[in-house]
């Protein structure tokens, strides 16, 4: 199971949110960039990163952040928010990103996406799904579509899109352990690679995860909030070391 530790920008701090609600924020610190040095130095071999301002406002916010954090790490980062176009994907490439999450773009206009698929390779391109009771949420998680989490995913699917970010929008930040029984589902339906995101609260939770076959996981307060250690979450879970 590939273990992603989680960075979230907004106004270049590295903060966490509680059910992505932007009136509820904690800065853990002004220098995101050494955050991702950190976990790497833990043993990371791939970055979870999200621009918060690019998801409310469609486009990139924190550029000259993220290529700070691209430039002090070797392992591949995946980078979401406000990612909507393929001069986007562009400046985020060029950043030194190596795959972008499109999120809201996949619900509005799902052509989009096999469009950037065919251009940019599968490895570069993974699809965000943020559902709350099922139905996918949009907009930096301020609006909730009529579109089920499950549909959006085969579609995707069949338009070559290998990898997918879920994320239990109830479950972000909240350190109540992640909604293994919906991720499970998921990988079960549609035989994708789904990454749970939102959360994980420490060790158990990821076992949850591992024992129920899930491929990815997305790491975030509970490393902040030194639930987890990292070191050691990946020995046993990404290596299989027990």
């Amino acid at each position: 199971m590939q273990l992603y530790p989680a960075i979230d920008i907004k106004q270049g701090q590295c903060v966490r949110l509680k059910q992505g609600l932007f009136k509820d924020i904690e800065v853990y610190s002004n220098q995101p960039w050494e955050i991702a040095k950190k976990w790497e130095d833990c043993g990371a071999t791939f970055i979870h990163v999200v621009d918060l301002d690019g998801a409310l406002e469609g486009y990139s916010v924190n550029a000259d952040v993220i290529a700070k954090i691209a430039a002090n790490v070797s392992c591949p980062i995946q980078l979401g928010g406000g990612i909507r176009s393929t001069q986007a994907i562009d400046a985020a490439l060029n950043l030194g990103i190596h795959r972008v999450i499109i999120g809201t773009k996949a619900v509005d206009n799902p052509e989009f996406i096999k469009d950037i698929v065919a251009r940019y390779g599968s490895e570069h391109v993974v699809v965000g799904v943020d559902a709350k009771d099922g139905f996918v949420a949009i907009e930096g998680w301020e609006k909730l579509s009529n579109q089920k989490a499950t549909d959006l995913c085969m579609l995707m699917k069949s338009y070559g899109v290998e990898n997918i970010v879920y994320t239990d929008i109830s479950k972000d930040g909240m350190l109540m352990g992640p909604n293994v029984e919906a991720t499970k589902e998921l990988t079960d339906i549609t035989g994708m690679n789904i990454i749970a995101s939102g959360g994980v609260s420490g060790m158990q939770d990821l076992e949850n995860l591992y024992n129920s076959n899930i491929r990815g996981a997305i790491i975030g307060k509970a490393l902040y909030e030194k639930r987890v250690d990292l070191r050691r979450a990946i020995e046993l879970f990404e290596k299989g070391v027990k």
